[in-house]
């Protein structure tokens, strides 16, 4: 003799609930639709754009990533991060040469500036790949307003 598990009535073996209270269960919700393959989360997208410049710009011409403004966002603030180190890096070249008049002095000044100029870039770097990674849109100071500018803009 079997009992009902919601009421507690008697029913016939086999079966776990009554006639009653069989009509009371919802239907089972049905299955959910498969996701369509889109490839990596957002964030890892994020992360990989600041491995090098190349992802970043293979992320901006490849779909779906080119339609997802984080994605984006995180490609055009590499892209600009890489442009200001280049511009640093000339800047730096020039200061060498101008350094040049003061023989010892003036190159060790250059040389421990561009140090400082280099852990920085790195720091910074670090902070977006973790900040990405975490699904966050950091924006530096200057390079996070031209790259949301170009992410928006499409």
């Amino acid at each position: 003799m079997a009992f009902c598990n919601m009421c507690g009535a008697q029913i016939a073996d086999g079966t776990t609930t009554c006639a009653a209270c069989a009509g009371r269960i919802p239907a089972a919700p049905a299955a959910p639709a498969a996701a369509p393959a889109g490839g990596m989360a957002d964030n890892v997208a994020g992360l990989l754009a600041y491995i090098t410049i190349i992802p970043a710009i293979i992320f901006l011409v490849m779909e779906p990533y080119n339609r997802n403004r984080f994605v984006r966002f995180h490609a055009w603030q590499n892209i600009f991060l890489h442009v200001a180190a280049i511009v640093m890096w000339i800047a730096l070249m020039i200061l060498t040469v101008a350094a040049s008049v003061i023989p010892i002095v003036g190159h060790l000044i250059v040389m421990l500036l561009g140090l400082v100029v280099w852990v920085g870039f790195f720091v910074i770097w670090i902070v977006l790949l973790i900040k990405a990674n975490q699904g966050q849109m950091y924006k530096l100071p200057f390079i996070g307003d031209l790259a949301e500018k170009q992410a928006n803009a499409m």
